[in-house]
C-alpha cells in the first residue's frame, strides 16, 4: 500500500501558461509555491527522481475519485442521467435540453490540467533518470504514465499538444503561452505507442512496490490504445476528428490483431493477477488491492494527508478527495416511520458503509436497464451475481447504531421491522403488478406486498429521486466502532480501482469481434460470464451463500457476439466506474445507445416514466478544451478559435 508516499504532488510543468504548484521536499505537508519557472536540477538527483516518481501515482487522485469528473464520464451515457439535486454539471453533460455544454463548464475541464503537468514530469524523469543513476525499470514507470496520461487525453479532446514548449515530448520548465495541437495519428504514434511498448519491455513483471505498474500493467494499456486507434481508423460513422487529418481505414485490421495479440498475451502471462473468485470479491472493501485490480488511486483512513481531505471528516467535494461515490447515492435518510414508543425516527440513517454513505442524489441510474431488454433486466438478475455485488437493492435499519433502543419500527402491512432487517427493497420489474402503491408509505411514494414487512417499488419505478446505489463504489471505514460512523461526510478512505485484469478479457472479445473470431470473442465473454454465475456472499441480504449458475450464465451466452454484446457486458463488469463513455466514444455506439431514455421524475411520490431525447451529434465525440487555457494562450483571436474543438467554438 503506498500511503506514505502519495503524500506530497510534484507539479512538475504547465502548458500555456498559468501558475502551477511543486512540491521540493518530501515532508508530509504539501507545500505550494506557486512559479513560473522551475529549477530542472530538482531532476538531476536520484531524491528528486524519485520524488517525481511518487508523483507519477499520486495524481491519480486528482481526477480518479472525483465526482464532476466521473459526471464526465457516466451522465448523458446509457448508464447514468441527472438525478434530483444535481446542478448545471449534470444537467449540461446530459444533453437533454438542461442546458449546454461549453468550455467554461466544471464537467468540460476533466483531466486537462493534472494530465498535462503529469506528462511533463514524466518527461522530466525520463530525460534525467538514467544519468541520476535511475534503472531502466524505474524509468519504465515514467514511459507508462506519460502513455496513460495522453491515451485519456486524446480519447477526450482529440489531437493534443506533444510540445510543452521546449519540443515534442520534452520536460518544459518555463512557461509558454502558445500551443499547437497534434493530430490523434501523432499522438498515437509518437507517444503512446513506442511508450508502452517500452514499459511492456523495460517494467517487471511483479511490482517494486504494492500498487506500482508492471508489465501486464502496460499489456493492458496498450491493447486498449491499439483498439481504440484502430476504431478511429475504421471511422465507421464518419465521426470527424480534430486536428484535422486523413486517416487510413485499411489498417485498422492491423491494429485489432494488435490488441487481440496483446491482451492474450496479457491473459496467458498474469504475473502476479488473477481474476478473483467470484464479482463481489473484486469490489467488496474488506478485498481491496485484490490482485484483479492492477491500478488504483490510493487513500487511506487519514483525511488530511492520506485522503487528501479536510482533516475533520467534513468532505470538500474537490480532488483530491474521494468523494466520487456521493453523486450516485440517493438520500435514502428521508424515509421516515413511526417507531414502537410511537415517536417518529429515521429507520435508515447516514451511515460509512460500504451500501450506504453520503447521499448527494446528482447521478440517477436510468431505468431502461433495468426493465425487460435492458442489460438488467429480469432474465439477468435471477442468475447474474454482478445485480447483487453492483447495487445495494435493500436497506437494512440502522437506527439502534446511532443510540437509539427503540426495539422496532412499523414497516409495511403494519408489521414490525426490527434493527438490522430490512425496511425498504427494489425488486423486478415483473413484481410490479403484486404492489400496492395506495395508502404505503407516503411520503416517497413506496409500495406494499402482501406478507412482507418490508415497503418496495419496483426498478420500472427508478425515478431522479430514489434509484439503487452503486454498492461497489461506497465507503468503508475500520473505525465506526459499532457506531454509524463520525466521518461519514468525509471522503472515502478506499482506493480507486483504475484497471482491472478482467477488461483484458473484453478488449480481446472485443477485437476478436472486429477480426471475425466468434468462437475466440464467446469463449473469452463466457470466463466472466462463468465467473458472475458463482456467488458466495449476497451483500444485499448480508449472508453467506452457495450459488453456482455459471452453466446457466454460458448457455445464455448467444451464439454469435456482436460489439452491442461486448458493450452490453463491459456495462455489467464496470457499471458507473466511469468506463462508459470512453466505451461509447470508442465504438461509436453512443448516439445509438444513449439518445432515449426513460426515467421517473423529482418528485417523492413520482413513479410513471417519462421519456428523454438527448441530442448527441458528431462534434460531441470530443470534449471541449477548457476555456481557461485558451484564455491563457498568447495568440490571436483566430486562433484561440481554432484551437478549440468545432463543436464549442463560439
Amino acid at each position: 500500500m503506498m500511503t506514505k508516499s502519495i503524500k506530497y504532488i510534484l507539479a512538475a510543468g504547465l502548458v500555456c501558461g498559468g501558475l502551477s504548484a511543486t512540491m521540493t521536499s518530501c515532508s508530509d505537508v504539501l507545500d505550494e509555491q506557486p512559479r513560473s519557472q522551475f529549477d530542472p536540477t530538482f531532476f538531476t538527483t536520484k531524491t528528486g527522481i524519485e520524488g517525481g516518481l511518487t508523483s507519477l501515482y499520486a495524481h491519480l487522485r486528482y481526477f480518479y475519485g472525483n465526482g464532476y469528473y466521473l459526471n464526465s464520464l457516466e451522465t448523458g451515457t446509457d448508464e447514468y442521467t441527472y438525478a434530483q439535486s444535481a446542478d448545471g454539471n449534470f444537467k449540461e453533460a446530459d444533453l437533454s435540453g438542461m442546458g449546454n455544454l461549453t468550455p467554461s463548464s466544471s464537467v468540460a475541464g476533466g483531466c486537462w490540467g493534472a494530465a498535462f503537468a503529469n506528462i511533463n514530469t514524466a518527461s522530466g524523469i525520463i530525460e534525467n533518470g538514467a544519468a541520476a543513476g535511475i534503472s531502466d525499470a524505474l524509468l519504465a514507470e515514467a514511459y507508462f504514465f506519460r502513455a496513460f496520461d495522453y491515451f485519456i487525453l486524446v480519447q477526450t479532446y482529440g489531437g493534443v499538444p506533444l510540445d510543452l514548449g521546449a519540443g515534442e515530448l520534452k520536460f518544459n520548465t518555463s512557461t509558454v503561452r502558445t500551443s499547437v495541437r497534434n493530430t490523434v495519428e501523432e499522438v498515437y504514434k509518437k507517444c503512446i505507442f513506442p511508450d508502452l511498448e517500452k514499459a511492456v519491455s523495460d517494467l517487471p513483471d511483479n511490482p517494486r512496490l504494492t500498487g506500482t505498474a508492471t508489465k501486464n500493467l502496460a499489456r493492458l494499456y496498450l491493447s486498449k490504445a491499439y483498439l481504440t486507434y484502430a476504431w478511429w481508423l475504421e471511422n465507421p460513422n464518419k465521426i470527424p476528428t480534430y486536428p484535422e487529418c486523413s486517416r487510413n481505414a485499411g489498417d485498422a485490421q492491423s491494429y485489432f490483431q494488435k490488441a487481440y495479440n496483446v491482451a492474450m498475451e496479457a491473459i496467458n502471462n498474469p504475473g502476479p493477477y488473477k481474476l478473483q473468485p467470484t464479482f463481489y470479491d473484486v469490489n467488496v472493501a474488506t478485498n481491496d488491492r485484490n490482485a484483479e485490480v492492477m491500478l488504483y488511486a490510493d487513500h487511506d483512513e487519514d483525511e488530511k494527508f492520506g485522503n487528501g481531505g479536510t482533516g475533520y471528516g467534513w468532505g470538500s467535494g474537490g480532488s483530491p478527495e474521494n468523494f466520487a461515490y456521493w453523486m450516485e447515492t440517493w438520500n435514502y435518510t428521508e424515509m421516515i416511520a413511526k417507531a414502537a414508543s410511537g415517536a417518529t425516527i429515521n429507520p435508515i440513517q447516514r451511515e460509512a458503509v460500504q451500501a450506504l454513505g453520503r447521499p448527494w442524489t446528482r447521478m440517477a441510474p436510468i431505468a431502461d436497464n433495468f426493465m425487460e431488454g435492458g442489460v438488467w433486466e429480469d432474465a439477468v438478475k435471477a442468475i447474474d451475481s454482478r445485480y447483487d455485488a453492483t447495487f445495494t437493492l435493500r436497506y437494512h435499519t440502522n437506527w439502534h447504531r446511532a443510540g437509539n433502543t427503540e426495539p422496532y419500527v412499523i414497516g409495511a402491512n403494519g408489521m414490525q421491522v426490527g434493527p438490522d432487517e430490512v425496511y425498504f427493497s427494489w425488486v423486478p420489474e415483473s413484481e410490479d403488478s403484486k404492489i400496492n402503491y395506495t395508502g404505503a408509505d407516503g411520503k416517497l411514494g413506496f409500495g406494499e406486498m402482501p406478507g412482507r414487512p418490508d415497503f418496495v417499488v419496483a426498478v420500472n419505478h427508478i425515478s431522479r429521486k430514489k434509484y439503487p446505489i452503486n454498492w461497489k463504489l461506497g465507503i468503508y471505514r475500520t473505525d465506526n466502532n459499532g457506531g454509524l460512523g463520525s466521518k461519514v461526510n468525509g471522503g472515502s478512505p478506499r482506493p480507486w480501482n483504475i484497471a482491472k485484469f478482467s477488461e483484458l478479457y473484453l478488449i480481446a472479445a472485443e477485437a476478436a469481434v472486429k477480426l471475425n473470431k466468434n468462437d475466440d470473442a464467446r469463449n473469452l465473454v463466457n470466463v466472466l460470464r462463468a465467473r458472475a454465475g458463482k456467488q458466495t456472499f449476497s451483500q444485499n441480504d448480508n449472508v453467506a451463500v452457495s450459488v453456482d449458475h455459471s452453466a446457466e450464465m454460458v448457455a445464455a451466452t448467444p451464439a454469435t457476439i456482436t460489439i452491442d454484446y461486448i458493450l452490453d457486458e463491459r456495462s455489467r463488469e464496470f457499471w458507473g466506474e466511469g468506463y462508459r463513455w470512453f466505451d461509447l466514444v470508442r465504438t461509436q455506439k453512443w448516439a445509438e445507445r444513449a439518445t432515449n431514455y426513460r426515467i421517473a421524475g423529482s418528485g417523492y411520490t413520482d413513479k410513471d416514466l417519462e421519456s428523454f431525447k438527448r441530442t448527441i451529434t458528431a462534434g460531441f465525440y470530443l470534449r471541449p478544451i477548457p476555456q481557461g487555457q485558451i484564455d491563457g494562450l498568447m495568440m490571436s483571436d483566430q486562433d484561440k478559435i481554432d484551437y478549440q474543438n468545432p463543436q464549442y467554438r463560439n
